[in-house]
């Protein structure tokens, strides 16, 4: 039987940060897809270029259980800017992702809503996003809706 994990009071959703490595951060990713091998260094690094060469593109926010010190759900929001809609921006939340030990406690709805109020902050006028057939419902219950068919093409 897996243990589960209590968000404590007070605890809630915060932009990630250089000690998140140490709290592990990129193990959480690999539950979404592989990672690969990113060092403390690198992680660093990419952090610094995120924040500073695209940081107004790029919000990535993270959920921590600060009683045992780890990150437990993570989400990215990235701006597009447009020509059209007057040149406008659309967000796309990207890497959602939730412990399985700490799913079912509205973690994943928390930082979903967080990116949504985040890219309206931006003035985005739309947030989309891609998803797998099974996780629709979740979705649609943060507001979201079905629209329109994704394609891909892997380089």
């Amino acid at each position: 039987m897996a243990t589960t994990t209590t968000l404590r009071a007070g605890e809630g959703v915060r932009k990630l940060a250089e000690g998140d490595y140490g709290k592990g951060y990129t193990e959480l990713l690999s539950k979404l897809t592989t990672v690969g091998d990113v060092s403390e260094e690198d992680f660093r690094a990419q952090l610094h270029f995120l924040e500073t060469e695209r940081g107004g593109d790029y919000c990535i926010l993270v959920v921590e259980d600060e009683g045992k010190s780890r990150i437990m759900g993570t989400g990215t929001l990235l701006v597009e800017h447009k020509f059209i809609h007057a040149c406008g921006s659309v967000g796309h939340i990207e890497d959602i992702v939730v412990l399985p030990e700490a799913r079912g406690q509205g973690l994943g709805h928390r930082v979903v809503a967080a990116l949504i109020k985040e890219a309206g902050e931006r003035g985005c006028y739309k947030v989309i996003l891609d998803c797998a057939e099974k996780n629709v419902g979740f979705y649609e219950k943060v507001g979201m809706e079905r629209k329109e068919v994704q394609m891909v093409k892997y380089l």
